[in-house]
């Protein structure tokens, strides 16, 4: 993922983890499916597509993860 995209926000040493869990639990569709469809072979298409390529300066909020908002 890397710097180009905006951060999630601060998250605690164990935060992911424990969203993570809470989720299992309560039966998260979208880890289901991402056992069966790997979302990476999507992420080269969606950035030719949604990225903004010609802006003359790096000014302005880093847009989010584009697979994230694929997903969503």
């Amino acid at each position: 993922m890397g710097k180009m995209y905006k951060s999630q926000g601060k998250k605690g040493l164990f935060d992911e983890h424990f969203s993570t869990a809470h989720l299992t639990t309560m039966g998260n569709l979208l880890e289901s499916i991402s056992k069966v469809i790997d979302f990476e072979m999507f992420r080269s298409t969606l950035e030719a597509r949604l990225l903004n390529t010609s802006k003359k300066t790096n000014a302005g909020a880093k847009p989010f993860d584009v697979l994230m908002m694929f997903k969503s």
